[in-house]
């Protein structure tokens, strides 16, 4: 990655007020948990002869929540997985109050362990599961160890707060996410090939200054973007990351 990219994406951030995140499953790759669409990626695994959007789906989970528990168990949940150097960058910027929201695609919940607060999780949380009887919340624990189809003690079945293909997004996240992309002076789009909607379109809203687009593929966002940076996301998150770690000890 050549050097005056990150020195004009360092920039970018430093002079902008008000730095929205937009994220998917590129940003979490560096701590072990892989991505969807790529020849590496959880839908390119075993899928018991089926698509993964279907198994992943609303229906699936209520007519065969087995199978559908075994395929969520084996490719979906990564305890052991830690925040990485853009999860850690971007707790900084939050810190700093430069960083006004992350809006994230993904699940597994990295941002919030890193630190940041101002999350938006338009697809829930594999940490966050529920009773469908009670609403009695569980960690994912409860999910991960348990044989066969989970149970609450009232003996309703326990539901990953993640939302399925054929179930709606969250409202008041989407009003939150759409709501800071709106008002941001900078978005920052980041490990998405901005391939699932309706959260795809959120990016519409952004009417600021500077649109950088961070991502191994291309996507419909490289046209418009201020900065286009190829290349790993956790990767040039850790150039910046060393580089003020390096102005803190001159």
């Amino acid at each position: 990655m050549e050097d005056s990219l990150i020195d004009r994406l360092r920039e970018i951030i430093e002079r902008s007020r008000r730095i929205v995140f937009f994220g998917g499953a590129g940003v979490s790759t560096a701590s072990g948990i892989p991505d969807f669409r790529s020849e590496d990626g959880i839908f390119a695994g075993d899928t018991d002869g089926l698509p993964p959007e279907m198994i992943l789906s609303k229906t699936f989970f209520y007519l065969q929540p087995e199978a559908f528990l075994r395929f969520y168990r084996r490719h979906m949940l990564y305890p052991d997985a830690e925040p990485n150097a853009a999860h850690r960058y971007l707790y900084e910027l939050e810190k700093r109050d430069k960083l006004r929201g992350i809006v994230t695609q993904n699940i597994d919940g990295l941002h919030k362990a890193a630190g940041n607060i101002r999350v938006y999780e338009l697809h829930g949380n594999v940490h966050e599961n529920y009773c469908m009887e009670c609403n009695a919340a569980y960690p994912m624990e409860a999910v991960l160890h348990a044989e066969g189809i989970p149970r609450c003690e009232c003996g309703g079945v326990i539901k990953p707060q993640v939302v399925l293909y054929g179930e709606p997004l969250e409202k008041y996240v989407c009003i939150g996410a759409r709501r800071e992309i709106t008002n941001a002076d900078t978005l920052i789009v980041a490990g998405t090939s901005l391939a699932v909607e309706p959260a795809a379109s959120f990016i519409e809203d952004f009417s600021g200054k500077n649109l950088v687009v961070i991502n191994r593929s291309p996507t419909p966002a490289d046209e418009h973007a201020t900065l286009l940076i190829r290349g790993n996301v956790a990767e040039m998150f850790a150039m910046l990351e060393n580089f003020r770690a390096a102005k803190h000890q001159e």
